[in-house]
């Protein structure tokens, strides 16, 4: 009998010990918790060998772990902003210092045909800033949640030549004739105005920054439509295809080509909208021909 009253006794103060040792430990976690610093890489440690506890720090760890992780990225993000909105002031800034200028130097002219070609400068620079800033209109649009998308079934060798009759004009200065190669009864699920700020927006690409007209091939996949965009890349201009569709990335790194670095990035936001694949790639000329930057968009057929 005594000895079952010295066993009850003995187990009693061990789970008493185990309680103290548990909350001792617990009280030490929720410490370093409460003043953890955010920014230091100190971590949860065991500081006893009680079940559990090497699992609990483990636990706290590896979330201590995915918040830096979160807090590093959101830092790179607000710095790639940052680098973004400045080079975006600039872009804005330089041709409205430059209609400024033109505008005085109309006031301060006699002759009238001098003064008529300061004023078509200055209204040259004003509409290249209209149109940077409905790009960025346009972008804000493009990552709205909320966007209302209509999809339907929309015939995609229509789509593609209304947009590509759209800049007619600009082919013809040129002397480009874009080709289009389109499978037989092709027609894809999409919003049609969406889909036509796409294909305009990838033919304003081509047109800026290619060697030559596009070549657009359309294809039926199972149950996708695969549309491809292709077309030269001038000599001596570098893309990088894995940060083509990054807000405001431009190929020429001073900027001093035309266009926001917008278009593409408005392109990529709309497809992933209406649940569509945007990729691109560059393929390799042969036998001296120049390189190929080939974007493709696929969607569902109807």
């Amino acid at each position: 009998m005594l000895a079952v009253a010295m066993l009850a006794l003995g187990m009693g103060l061990g789970a008493l010990i185990a309680a103290a040792l548990y909350a001792t430990e617990l009280k030490r976690i929720a410490t370093f918790l409460r003043t953890h610093n955010k920014h230091s890489n100190a971590r949860v440690t065991a500081g006893t060998p009680a079940p559990g506890i090497h699992e609990l720090a483990s636990v706290i760890n590896d979330g201590l772990e995915e918040t830096s992780r979160e807090r590093i990225e959101a830092l790179r993000s607000q710095e790639e902003f940052q680098r973004d909105l400045s080079a975006l002031s600039h872009d804005i800034r330089t041709p409205l210092t430059g209609a400024k200028g033109y505008l005085q130097l109309a006031l301060d002219e006699t002759d009238g045909d001098v003064r008529a070609r300061h004023l078509d400068a200055a209204a040259a620079r004003i509409d290249s800033t209209t149109e940077l800033l409905d790009a960025l209109f346009a972008y804000t649009k493009s990552t709205d949640p909320d966007l209302s998308l209509t999809p339907e079934v929309v015939e995609v060798e229509t789509a593609i030549e209304q947009a590509l009759l759209a800049h007619y004009p600009e082919f013809e200065a040129r002397g480009w004739e874009p080709r289009v190669s389109c499978a037989v009864d092709t027609a894809i699920f999409a919003d049609r105005d969406a889909l036509t700020r796409i294909f305009d927006n990838l033919i304003v690409n081509a047109l800026r920054h290619g060697a030559n007209a596009p070549c657009v091939s359309v294809s039926n996949q199972d149950s996708t439509v695969c549309i491809e965009f292709a077309n030269a890349i001038a000599p001596g201009v570098q893309i990088d295809a894995e940060r083509l569709f990054d807000r405001f990335y431009q190929a020429d790194s001073a900027r001093s080509s035309s266009g926001s670095g917008l278009g593409l990035a408005i392109a990529a936001n709309l497809a992933h909208a209406m649940d569509m694949e945007i990729s691109a790639h560059i393929e390799t000329g042969e036998s001296g021909a120049p390189d190929s930057l080939v974007i493709s968009l696929i969607g569902r057929n109807k």
